[in-house]
């Protein structure tokens, strides 16, 4: 399964304009490709659109396709620009700090290498006039004590009744005929601990085929599934509460958008979740997985 394709410029190298560059557009060193080009082409290598970058990293189309036009203009500034720049960096398996450095470089530099903006004002300091006194602080002080005062009476008062009317109850008689003890306190009853909840089945795994089953327990990844031919068996999100099993005599080569939230399942044995949340990973499972455990 394939979500739907972006038009086709999304599928070769993105290059600017060869007039002008557009607003915002960084200037790329003469002997490197731009930021745009290194984003595009790795994008490429890695076998994905543009509507799949931006499923993953929740970076929009238009601004995924300016980015790689090296139009940081509609990325709304400097600090979603460096954002968007490391979160599809990431994705695709480059550098994404190298990237941001150059692209602090053509914009001014790093937000800590600019100096503060001046928030004092040079020139006298106005003092308060004091000949008017604050009445309306010294009435809410007043207010407030007398408030304290008869709080504090109705509280004593209170305590001290309770204390009289308990000392002059009679006190029951043990030793008289016919009196009947005290009950013994009943015993609260013990709930019975819940049932721990059970582990969701875990597919079949044939010894001579890789079985991979994804579990999405927290949250919603995005996840591309490729057997040991090359050829895509998924590629979608699994919502919270889903599952995915995929099985080839050769392989399985797996990107999990989200890995803190997808629980993997291989060979019958339980590998725990794919990574932090977050996270994009790249794995890869054959029949004889795991190696260890």
């Amino acid at each position: 399964m394939t979500i739907g394709k972006s038009p086709d410029r999304e599928n070769a190298p993105t290059s600017a304009p060869a007039s002008a560059p557009p607003a915002g557009a960084a200037e790329p060193a003469a002997d490197a490709p731009s930021i745009g080009r290194v984003l595009s082409a790795a994008r490429i290598a890695a076998g994905l659109t543009v509507d799949q970058v931006s499923s993953a990293t929740r970076v929009r189309v238009p601004i995924v396709h300016s980015i790689e036009e090296d139009d940081f203009g509609r990325c709304g500034g400097d600090f979603y620009a460096r954002g968007h720049i490391r979160a599809i960096a990431q994705l695709v398996g480059v550098d994404g700090e190298a990237l941001v450095a150059r692209y602090d470089a053509a914009h001014g530099g790093s937000p800590a290498s600019k100096r503060p903006t001046e928030l004092i004002e040079s020139g006298p300091i106005k003092v308060p006039g004091r000949g008017r006194p604050n009445w309306t602080v010294a009435m809410v002080a007043a207010i407030v004590a007398v408030v304290g005062i008869i709080g504090f009476n109705l509280v004593n008062g209170t305590t001290g009744t309770g204390t009289t009317g308990s000392a002059s109850a009679p006190l029951p008689s043990g030793s008289g005929t016919g009196s009947v003890a005290p009950a013994a306190p009943a015993t609260p009853a013990v709930q019975p601990p819940a049932p721990a909840p059970s582990a969701p089945a875990i597919a079949a795994a044939p010894a001579d085929k890789v079985t991979v089953k994804l579990v999405a327990e927290k949250d919603t990844s995005w996840v591309s599934a490729v057997d040991g031919n090359g050829k895509s068996l998924f590629q979608n999100n699994i919502e919270e509460g889903q599952d995915q099993t995929f099985t080839d005599p050769k392989q399985i080569k797996l990107v999990i958008g989200n890995a803190g939230a997808v629980h993997v399942y291989v060979n019958g044995k339980d590998l725990g979740p794919a990574g932090k949340n977050g996270q994009v990973v790249h794995v890869t499972y054959t029949p004889g997985d795991p190696q260890a455990g």
